[in-house]
């Protein structure tokens, strides 16, 4: 009998084990409906790193068939990505119509001496590019810079 109890506390022991080590399987598991959210560093007046940022949100939507929270914010000399006669401007005007936020930094802008009407109609202004990156990656948001 007492040899009895000894298996069947070994066999319960091992079962609630196994049964431990899946739960960290299963949390994992759990987490692919959240949604992915990306936020987009541009901070180089270089046009071809323009065109590689937006390569990049236009491949994230793709790859994510759209899911995905992007955000893109041009500060410091990116600046010029958002102005309304930069050479993507026609590309930043699609991203936003395809749902993707794009964001330029009131106090490059004053720097600057851009206004609003310096800039695409279709982009955001907020009071700091950093400090909206910075906010997004708090808000669990992956930060990229291309």
């Amino acid at each position: 009998m007492k040899h009895m109890n000894k298996m069947m506390g070994a066999l319960l022991g091992g079962a609630l084990m196994m049964g431990a080590l899946a739960l960290p399987t299963v949390a994992v598991a759990g987490n692919d409906k959240a949604q992915m959210k990306v936020v987009i560093q541009v901070s180089d007046a270089n046009p071809a790193t323009w065109s590689l940022a937006l390569n990049n949100v236009k491949n994230f939507q793709a790859a994510t068939k759209g899911e995905a929270k992007i955000e893109v914010v041009a500060y410091g000399p990116g600046i010029g990505m958002l102005t309304a006669d930069s050479e993507v401007a026609d590309r930043v005007s699609e991203a936003v119509d395809s749902g993707v936020k794009v964001a330029a930094c009131g106090n490059t802008m004053k720097a600057k001496n851009l206004t609003k009407a310096d800039m695409n109609s279709k982009v955001d202004i907020v009071p700091g590019g950093v400090v909206e990156i910075v906010t997004r990656e708090m808000e669990g948001y992956s930060y990229i810079r291309p």
